[in-house]
């Protein structure tokens, strides 16, 4: 079910003035599995951008499109109150 409705060109320029940035990320990799990891959006692309994690879970760059955002595979945590 959508909660609400939320552009894809909205989520490119959240993603791109996140990038540099330390966040908080919560990743749904299926079947129950979340991993929640600190992270910087490294590069951004126009149809994908790459995370370089701080923590031990995941030791390499991945990317991700703007297409698990708008399907909340993935979800920005910037403040602890605050999520994206």
């Amino acid at each position: 079910m959508r909660v609400g409705t939320v552009r894809l060109n909205e989520v490119k320029s959240i993603v791109r003035s996140l990038q540099g940035r330390s966040i908080e990320m919560v990743i749904n990799r299926g079947r129950n599995k979340l991993v929640t990891l600190n992270a910087t959006i490294d590069k951004v692309y126009p149809s994908m951008f790459i995370i370089k994690p701080e923590d031990e879970i995941m030791l390499d760059r991945t990317s991700f499109s703007y297409s698990d955002i708008l399907c909340g595979d993935i979800k920005f945590l910037v403040d602890k109150d605050v999520e994206m």
